[in-house]
């Protein structure tokens, strides 16, 4: 067993951290404790590890969280039963009613489902702000504002922010900046090191990276806020199961090559698409005309697997290319193995409409999988026409 997983590469953390060969059966791979009480010594007397309900704690959720904080570099991590459970989590134990927070401009339409609809009705306010831009997100803030939630890469326009820049903003305000880093993973870019102080994950998505499991994860280096997050996951029960523990788990063995895969694909279908006719738009971090490249080089290994386009010919013609792909799948989430497209005006982000987080009625998103880049090329040459 190794002393400091801390210094080693993170495909060997993936692999090992938190993963130790079970010591009574020396199982290489961590078992599946698929149980919902565990026996006790004596009233109150629990055995190694102190587990006591699954609700509280499970032996698998737990190797699944210490993975987590590894690759995240974080000290916690709490593990969710899906990215909305842990992103209300966050919510609910840092805001009180008649606090703010400030919101991008181009974020997840649950996020601000959960925000402007569910949330505002127990008097928490918001104000909508473009975080690439430092002076607008400072001219958002208030005296009450406890929060900045970033996306970055955005959904579903891949806007990129400065997350070093926000987190000295948010600290000088006394807030605190949530980094949701579903999009970049771990592997690509560490928001605690940049200073944030929270980060979220939907671990449906490329952690657990096989479309066959859905959670969550918050990842923090505050001891008091874990307590308090550990509390409420617990009094809720807003908690994975032993088996989703595993699935997400499991994928985080591959996701080192998985992403390097997924942004090969991706720049290889942004080439493509930079020289279409029917192609008006293209959101890529990785493409120098991005207006975020530079921040994005700097704080990211690489761009990643998203990609979203707009379409020359409008809404109509988005909705009837979306229908005629073969290779990539017409379905909603993103970050498993195989390609997915969407319309996000109709799916993903329906939530948004009539907002100012209103996406263009003619945009696409694909996530791109880690099939052969040259049969999705020739998939999506052949739907756009």
């Amino acid at each position: 067993m190794v002393d400091d997983y801390s210094v080693l590469g993170f495909e060997t953390r993936a692999i090992h951290a938190g993963q130790q060969p079970d010591p009574r059966t020396g199982a290489v791979i961590v078992p599946i404790y698929q149980t919902s009480t565990y026996a006790q010594d004596g009233v109150g007397g629990t055995r190694e590890g102190g587990y006591e309900y699954s609700r509280t704690a499970n032996p698998t959720r737990t190797a699944l969280e210490q993975a987590l904080a590894s690759l995240e570099g974080a000290r916690h991590a709490l593990a969710f039963a899906s990215g909305m459970a842990a992103s209300d989590a966050v919510l609910r134990t840092t805001l009180r009613p008649g606090d703010h927070l400030v919101l991008g401009n181009d974020a997840y339409g649950g996020t601000f489902r959960l925000i402007d609809k569910v949330l505002s009705l127990w008097g928490i306010e918001h104000t909508v702000a473009n975080l690439a831009n430092v002076d607008e997100v400072r001219a958002a803030l208030r005296p009450e504002t406890k929060l900045v939630w970033c996306e970055t890469p955005t959904n579903p326009l891949l806007g990129i922010a400065d997350i070093a820049a926000l987190a000295g903003v948010a600290h000088d305000a006394g807030a605190r900046l949530v980094v949701d880093n579903t999009f970049a993973t771990p592997y690509l870019q560490t928001p605690l090191a940049l200073g944030a102080d929270i980060v979220v994950h939907s671990t449906t998505k490329y952690l657990g990276g096989h479309s066959d499991v859905v959670g969550g994860a918050v990842l923090t280096n505050e001891d008091d806020l874990r307590e308090q997050l550990f509390y409420l996951r617990n009094a809720a029960g807003a908690v994975p199961g032993p088996f989703d523990a595993w699935l997400t788990l499991r994928g985080l063995k591959t996701l080192a090559l998985r992403m390097e895969r997924h942004s090969d694909n991706a720049e290889l279908i942004v080439q493509t698409l930079a020289k279409h006719p029917k192609v008006s738009k293209i959101y890529y971090p990785g493409l120098p005309e991005h207006p975020g490249h530079e921040v994005a080089a700097k704080q990211m290994r690489r761009f990643g697997g998203m990609v979203s386009f707009r379409h020359a010919d409008g809404e109509q013609a988005a909705l009837e290319l979306v229908s005629r792909t073969k290779l990539f799948i017409l379905a909603e989430s993103l970050g498993g193995i195989e390609s997915l497209i969407e319309h996000p005006g109709r799916m993903t982000h329906a939530s948004t409409a009539g907002s100012t987080l209103e996406v263009p009625e003619d945009l696409i998103r694909l996530s791109v999988g880690i099939e052969d880049g040259t049969d999705l090329v020739a998939d999506l040459t052949a739907a756009l026409g």
